[in-house]
């Protein structure tokens, strides 16, 4: 069965990225947007799970083994965020803070420990990763502490948040594929598998949150002028 992951999560993986550069392009609300973004919520979810269970037959401190909890987290959260307030969602957004606050005492904890090491790397990992992500999931842990004590957002605060974890979510898929140069060179052609080429993709999920970040403020902004 172990043996049957390896292609499922590769297959999500490609999916994920396909699915969240449409969502991610498509004009936002639209038809495109809600069903492509929808596939992108299950083929993370799929990507993260299958990904985890596979890496934690290396060791528990392989970093896909918290990038699996930490994809899954930023969809379900993404998710919930656009869907209409009910006992299960509040129930979801719940776990999932128990999840995010329990990734980022271990993402600290194995921040410390790749500091502590000679190379100051963990399975390969550099010493800063860890806490670059443990600071992601504290905002993200202090944004649904937030949202759990206020109810539901509204508007622009609502839209915001569903945006940066459904691009952080994304920014996990494409860093997982692109970061690894024999994988890139399995399907793309040689030009593409430079350092600077792979980085691009990587860049672009970034340049587009912040691109659509700006048009979710700049509206707030106007409307509240008008």
């Amino acid at each position: 069965m172990l043996s049957m992951l390896s292609p499922v999560h590769i297959a999500a993986g490609g999916m994920a990225i396909i699915f969240g550069g449409v969502a991610l392009a498509a004009s936002k609300g639209a038809t495109l947007h809600r069903r492509s973004g929808l596939l992108f919520v299950y083929a993370m979810l799929t990507m993260g799970i299958s990904g985890s269970i596979l890496a934690l037959r290396q060791s528990l401190t392989n970093p896909n083994v918290l990038g699996g909890f930490m994809s899954a987290y930023f969809v379900i959260t993404a998710l919930t965020t656009v869907r209409p307030v009910s006992t299960w969602t509040r129930w979801l957004n719940s776990a999932a803070l128990l999840v995010v606050i329990a990734l980022t005492l271990i993402e600290v904890g194995l921040g410390f420990k790749a500091l502590a090491s000679p190379g100051g790397t963990l399975n390969g990992v550099p010493f800063f990763m860890p806490f670059f992500l443990a600071i992601v999931t504290t905002l993200a842990a202090a944004g649904d502490i937030r949202m759990l004590r206020s109810g539901a957002l509204r508007a622009a605060p609502r839209l915001a948040r569903h945006l940066w974890r459904m691009c952080f979510a994304l920014f996990i898929a494409a860093g997982s594929f692109f970061s690894i140069r024999e994988r890139v060179a399995k399907i793309l052609p040689e030009p593409f598998t430079t350092p600077a080429m792979r980085a691009l993709p990587v860049a672009l999920v970034f340049v587009a949150m912040f691109y659509w970040l700006w048009r979710v403020r700049a509206r707030r902004i106007f409307a509240q002028a008008r």
